[in-house]
């Protein structure tokens, strides 16, 4: 049976056992994520990685919800919105992501979009939803934690994959936004699948422009570290993150933009090879307080949110 949660109000602080487990698929998980990112580009660039891992995952979904729950198809307007969310988060997102990694450090990339709540918080400012003291404080302490980060070699170093991440994460903040408030998909796994399979059409016809050829035969770790993008990456922590939008105030579904870098950091310099100065480690810090500032007050709602219909969850 559907899970339907009952309204925060209702529910009190602590947030119900399926929202925490989303919660630690979106910490845990994507994390990981860009260490595999980086091993995946070895074979698979980066609009092809993400356009074959999305349009996988997306049509099973899409199969399972068909299939097994039953759900109705999305409507004319719902696929509409799952083009643009799906540009937006998948195309902008995880592809500026992908594009990002091929010149800078995955863990440096993770610190760089632990920004995105941050930006959040300035899209919904937009719909009229005012950032109160303790946000502002957060977004001043953040912008200079980046400002500091971009100062090290390796964002100097390359321009495009500065700018590339900062695509990614304007790309994923506005779709975000739009998502709760806007652009509404269909209800549940449906929802999130059709989303997928816009979004990785999206990033296919990207790649058919960019003219990228994927590298045959593909290494062994290039094709586990796909794998393990598609299955926790794309089906696990990508759906839970859309739950959260749904089911939880903005800040706390950008939660996991605190506990990523972290993660990655540290898998990127003891099994990635990667290295990190000590300006970057302070720069790191800087944003990280910055987040915790914004998440703060997360208890409070951000405004009002979208209703998803009930979550994929049996």
């Amino acid at each position: 049976m559907a899970m339907r949660l009952a309204p925060a109000s209702d529910r009190g602080l602590r947030p119900p056992p399926f929202v925490l487990a989303c919660l630690a698929a979106t910490w845990l998980v994507w994390g990981s994520t860009y260490l595999a990112i980086k091993w995946a580009l070895v074979s698979f660039p980066p609009f092809f990685q993400m356009g074959t891992r999305f349009l996988l995952a997306g049509f099973l979904l899409f199969a399972w919800s068909r299939g097994v729950r039953k759900a109705p198809m999305p409507s004319p307007e719902q696929w509409r919105n799952a083009l643009v969310v799906g540009t937006l988060m998948l195309g902008c997102g995880m592809g500026g992501t992908a594009v990002a990694e091929q010149s800078i450090g995955s863990g440096l990339v993770a610190a760089f979009i632990a920004v995105m709540p941050m930006m959040i918080v300035a899209v919904n400012r937009l719909f009229g939803v005012r950032p109160k003291r303790l946000e502002i404080a957060g977004i001043v302490v953040g912008l200079l934690g980046v400002l500091l980060l971009t100062q090290g070699a390796e964002f100097r170093a390359s321009p495009t994959g500065l700018t590339a991440i900062t695509v990614a994460c304007v790309g994923w903040a506005i779709g975000s936004v739009l998502s709760q408030r806007k652009f509404v998909l269909a209800a549940g796994a449906m929802g999130y699948a059709s989303q997928m399979l816009c979004g990785s059409a999206v990033l296919l016809v990207l790649a058919a422009l960019s003219g990228e050829t994927p590298r045959w035969p593909p290494t062994i770790l290039s094709v586990l570290a796909w794998i393990y993008l598609l299955v926790f990456g794309s089906l696990v922590a990508f759906n839970a993150y859309m739950v959260l939008l749904s089911r939880s105030s903005p800040a706390l579904a950008s939660s996991y933009s605190f506990v990523n870098p972290i993660i990655a950091l540290l898998l990127g310099v003891a099994v990635g090879g990667e290295s990190v100065t000590r300006q970057q480690w302070l720069a790191g810090a800087i944003v990280l307080i910055g987040v915790a500032l914004l998440l703060w007050q997360r208890r409070e709602p951000l405004g009002k949110k979208r209703s998803a219909g009930p979550c994929a969850h049996e």
